[in-house]
């Protein structure tokens, strides 16, 4: 009989007892922090454990003995009996981690044996240890003297229709400590996906003395009004912070937190400048709608058609995300009219997405950017630099970048937007290091900080922690970019006027460019491909795009193989010269590293429509074959170049599943119907030498 203890964000949530016969369990009652009795463990009590730790103990109680004996060996991988692959963390020798999988179950060892269990995730870690192990795991952070305890059970105050200045009513669920003695700092969750799926989410904010509050955004759940996404967050947060702040529970002091649409929300509610909001923990937050989605660079993003989808009715809808004819779909002309093909039905908001083609008043009511003088509020910012929200970060991280040193916390990692969760993405693997298990950890840290004021070091501790790729490490930094960057250019070349064969094209470390241009025709009948699963939400993945710089509508330019590591970290900017025959087109860039057997791996792209050339606010076509200036910012990226790899710049007009493909005849995407060929070229030649910047660390 061995005893094990379940926690989730250092909360002793359950005992499972592994006996000769099966699994007993005992779980805290969380409204009351009272033990229930001990049971057998069912098959539904598994599944919702599985479901809401990611940690499964019945499996893990079947295959206990193979765990005893698989890890007792000098190897640095193993592989299990049911396929699972792990590898030897190298910082520490004890613990060994799962690869090749999404929210991995990590082992450590202790007395030859394995005494802990371990799932990282952007939100929440849980740790199912044997009992008196905790110090071997994660949980001995939790022991830190100034970090709150979880001393509290729950009371749900009660579900309410929460007015907004224009009188339409917002679905408010209020949850506080039990036994509450006076107000309470409070944190509050803003979502579009269903507050109910969020009640159990939070709750170790709740047991450790703050009132939670969830809200369905406006038309979502039980929410009146029309649901616009983004149109109306501003104001709503603004509303809503006030309500929280006139009640009894409430001491003045609020704070949000949320990730994706729920990172959005809080940007919103401190772009309108409310005084009671005291801190964000901005977890992967979309951004404006022409710098992150759903315009991005101006074009039209055909990678957030899952979300759409999944977004078309009041509730959430994520199986509306799961299709085998995505190809059809994309297809689809005109575009207006993809939702009625597809699902049967309008959808509104992708009908006035559709009507609005440019920056105007109606996508500024989603641009909190626009309103970054107003945003004060500490914040700890998350995020991935495969996050396909990663220029909402971006935007996020420049608000911040003059505020002063304790009032923010940036963590950045080798991520996709559902961060925290693999080392494996698309076959690109990270480091056995590549997971954090601290995250919640900072997180109650920074509410404790600032809506407590407990002195617990949080906001005096590295500003920036971020992770480089190929050197698979966390440094820190006391800015982002990083302070110890030297901005460095690299221009495009070639061997001759016109591109004669892959790879032909050069990056240059100085200016002395073999002068002309390049160029291609792009059809788009027949786009490039951007390598993702579209049904996967993951638009901003990693992948080997090779086989496609094999393609003719690719220019493809690449330095000579490296004599040393150069190591970038930043923000990528590309500047071309470009023409096209075409009254508009596009432009994609897309930086990969290429290794000495040819794999080039993404690390970072950009977008941008050539109408918008003069900003997104007016649209002004192109005159054919007029050269054009343009420069497109790419995501963040930390990345060394090892030494005999190359340092790739391809540009191209399309990527096919993530943008529509521009027909190149400058009518209304959201009407036109057809397509024309386009000879687009890319100058390197007197006044219009090409380049990519990039931010090189010395």
């Amino acid at each position: 009989m061995v005893t094990y203890r379940l926690y989730r964000s250092g909360i002793h949530d359950a005992t499972l007892t592994f006996q000769s016969d099966g699994v007993l369990f005992r779980e805290r009652n969380v409204m009351t922090n009272e033990w229930d009795d001990q049971v057998s463990l069912t098959d539904t009590q598994t599944k919702a454990l599985e479901d809401y730790y990611h940690i499964n103990p019945r499996e893990i109680w079947e295959r206990l003995d193979e765990y005893r004996n698989i890890f007792q060996t000098e190897k640095q991988q193993v592989v299990t009996s049911w396929g699972a692959v792990y590898h030897r963390l190298e910082q520490d020798k004890s613990v060994w981690v799962e690869r090749k999988k999404k929210f991995p179950l990590d082992i450590v060892l202790a007395d030859g044996e394995p005494v802990a269990f371990i799932c990282p995730s952007r939100i929440n870690c849980s740790v199912l240890v044997k009992e008196g192990y905790e110090a071997n795991t994660p949980i001995k952070l939790w022991d830190h003297p100034k970090v709150s305890k979880a001393t509290y059970g729950i009371e749900h105050l009660g579900s309410f229709m929460v007015a907004m200045r224009d009188h339409i009513r917002l679905a408010t669920d209020v949850w506080v400590p039990s036994k509450l003695e006076g107000p309470k700092p409070v944190i509050l969750v803003r979502t579009p996906y269903g507050r109910m799926i969020y009640k159990r989410s939070y709750v170790d904010f709740i047991q450790r003395g703050y009132v939670v509050v969830i809200q369905d955004t406006r038309g979502r759940q039980d929410s009146e009004g029309e649901w616009l996404p983004m149109y109306s967050e501003i104001e709503d947060g603004d509303d809503t912070l006030n309500w929280i702040a006139e009640q009894p529970w409430c001491n003045g002091n609020i704070g949000m937190v949320g990730a994706s649409y729920g990172g959005y929300v809080q940007w919103a509610a401190a772009a309108s400048g409310n005084p009671h909001l005291k801190a964000l923990v901005s977890i992967v937050t979309a951004g404006s709608p022409f710098i992150d989605i759903p315009r991005k660079g101006g074009t039209f993003v055909s990678g957030t058609l899952a979300w759409a989808f999944a977004m078309a009715e009041k509730e959430f809808k994520p199986e509306n995300m799961l299709r085998t004819d995505w190809d059809d779909v994309l297809n689809t002309r005109p575009l207006r009219n993809i939702p009625k093909n597809a699902l049967g039905k309008e959808v509104p908001f992708w009908n006035e997405w559709m009507a609005h083609p440019a920056k105007d008043d109606f996508w500024s009511k989603s641009d909190w950017y626009q309103y970054k003088a107003n945003i004060k509020v500490p914040a700890m910012i998350i995020s991935g630099w495969y996050d396909d929200n990663g220029m909402g970060t971006t935007e996020a991280l420049e608000v911040v970048q003059d505020y002063a040193d304790n009032d923010k916390k940036i963590i950045l990692g080798p991520w996709m937007h559902d961060a925290n969760t693999t080392r494996d993405i698309q076959g690109v693997a990270f480091g056995n290091n590549a997971l954090r298990y601290d995250m919640d950890f900072y997180y109650l840290q920074w509410f404790d900080r600032k809506l407590k004021g407990i002195n617990n070091g949080i906001d005096g501790g590295p500003i920036v922690e971020y992770y480089v790729i190929g050197e698979n490490k966390w440094v820190t930094a006391k800015q982002w970019p990083p302070e110890n960057v030297e901005w460095t250019n690299m221009y495009v070349s070639s061997k001759s006027s016109a591109k004669s064969s892959y790879g032909d094209g050069t990056l240059l470390f100085d200016s002395s460019v073999q002068e002309g241009y390049d160029e291609f025709v792009y059809d788009p009948e027949n786009p490039a491909p951007h390598l993702i699963d579209l049904s996967e939400n993951e638009i901003g993945v990693p992948a080997n795009y090779k086989e496609v710089e094999e393609r003719e509508d690719v220019l493809v330019y690449t330095s000579a193989p490296l004599d040393k590591p150069i190591t970038i970290a930043g923000d990528i900017y590309v500047k071309i010269f470009a023409s096209s025959s075409a009254k508009d087109t596009d432009w994609i860039v897309r930086l990969t590293d290429v290794d000495p057997k040819g794999n080039s791996i993404q690390l970072v792209d950009g977008v941008f429509c050539a109408r918008f050339r003069k900003g997104f606010e007016r649209e002004i076509l192109l005159e054919p074959n007029k050269v054009e200036e343009y420069v497109i910012r790419t995501s963040k990226i930390a990345n060394t170049f090892k030494k005999g790899h190359r340092i790739r710049l391809t540009i191209t007009s399309s990527a096919d599943n993530y943008i529509f493909p521009n027909s190149n005849t400058g009518k209304d995407p959201a009407t036109d119907i057809d397509f024309l060929k386009a000879k687009q070229r890319v100058y390197h030649q007197g006044n219009h030498l090409s380049y990519v910047q990039l931010p090189i660390i010395k």
